[in-house]
């Protein structure tokens, strides 16, 4: 899915914007290389949990990457390919 067409990018959006939580995580990506559901969680007034659930949708659709798969807890994020085009579509717009 590197290589991501228009209607591929817009639906993603639509499908990263329908979920409040995508969206905080997208917006922490904006600001942080990379990322861990406890940094997340504690920027805004989300549980670790419920980030964490909604890093492994986004790492699921393939907008990111965990760059720490072995351990179980204090996993590492980064956008993929995919993501950085998603990204792009959010600035300015949606965050």
């Amino acid at each position: 899915m590197d290589d991501m067409t228009e209607n591929s990018i817009n639906e993603m959006l639509r499908w990263v914007i329908s979920v409040d939580r995508r969206l905080i995580i997208m917006e922490s990506m904006r600001k942080h290389t990379v990322v861990k559901a406890s940094d997340i969680a504690h920027e805004t007034t989300r549980s670790t949990q419920n980030i964490s659930h909604a890093l492994k949708e986004l790492e699921e659709r393939g907008l990111i990457e965990c760059l720490t798969p072995e351990k179980t807890t204090w996993k590492k994020y980064i956008l993929t390919d995919a993501g950085k085009q998603v990204m792009e579509k959010l600035v300015g717009t949606y965050i």
